[in-house]
């Protein structure tokens, strides 16, 4: 059998990457199933690396290494499929922009901005600007691109992933952007959950102490990996897989889900919020 090239760090690395993957585990012998036994994964998952469509995670990678003999080529080249696949975003957020598409709910708490799965460009380019003041037009338009192409997952015809946000009361009353550009995004919101691709509640700004509420978080679960969450402040980010982590951030996310205003309500009240806006009214509260 004829040998597989080496990885070109530069030219369409995922699918090179997936395929030497394949290479060498069809010349050990290995089916997907004997291949992965000992790891976490799923046929499914490491059916998509082996045809570019995934990233391979470290742990996985680290496995591939010890069960082909393969002197750690595997974790080496992890680095290069990462920056294949982040552009347009930091290096901290490149396992949320791989898991979100393959996952099978994605769960957000946000206290002081919109996620960015909702976002329209006139608000995350307020963002974005804030964040980094003296940055090119050119390349803060390409942040704006990068968040706004996530958002294609919703436009899919199929119902994955379900999506839940949970977001404080002050996202829709304090305006970051132009009134009409405020009614504009919050209408994005409203348009999404009334194609049911999305759930939101709201928490009352006159709640009182709540779980999470210094902490931004991001939930994703799938049906062949362990779940996720991601935490996030201004300028670095935090994917975590430990066990007993998730399972403290899922009970707080639970019960924050249990003093939000119901889903019924919280969209009325974005509603009135988004029309508030369009008449160029500042609105005070949502009620």
């Amino acid at each position: 059998m004829a040998r597989g090239k080496d990885i070109d760090g530069s030219i369409s690395v995922p699918t090179f990457y997936g395929k030497e993957l394949r290479w060498k585990r069809e010349a050990a012998g290995l089916s997907l199933d004997a291949f992965l036994e000992g790891s976490f994964y799923g046929k499914t998952y490491l059916s998509d690396i082996e045809h570019g469509e995934r990233r391979m995670p470290l742990d996985l990678a680290r496995h591939a290494d010890r069960v082909l003999g393969t002197d750690g080529f595997f974790e080496r080249h992890c680095e290069d499929v990462r920056k294949a696949r982040r552009a347009g975003h930091a290096a901290y957020f490149e396992k949320v922009l791989e898991a979100e598409k393959y996952a099978e709910s994605i769960e957000e708490w946000s206290p002081s901005t919109l996620p960015g799965l909702l976002q329209t460009a006139p608000y995350a380019r307020a963002l974005v600007q804030s964040s980094h003041p003296s940055a090119s037009d050119e390349w803060v338009e390409e942040k704006v691109r990068a968040r706004l192409d996530r958002a294609r997952l919703f436009e899919d015809d199929h119902s994955v992933p379900e999506y839940w946000a949970i977001l404080h009361e002050s996202l829709f009353i304090d305006a970051i952007v132009a009134p009409a550009d405020m009614a504009a995004q919050l209408d994005r919101i409203v348009d999404l959950a009334e194609r049911r691709r999305i759930t939101p509640q709201v928490v009352s700004r006159k709640q009182g102490a709540y779980p999470l509420m210094a902490a931004s978080v991001m939930i994703m679960s799938f049906p062949d990996a362990p779940q996720l969450i991601y935490t996030e402040a201004s300028y670095s980010g935090d994917t975590l897989d430990d066990p007993a982590l998730v399972k403290q951030y899922r009970k707080a996310y639970d019960r924050l889900r249990a003093v939000a205003l119901s889903p019924d309500t919280s969209l009325a009240m974005i509603k009135a919020a988004a029309e508030d806006f369009r008449n160029g009214k500042q609105p005070d509260r949502l009620e």
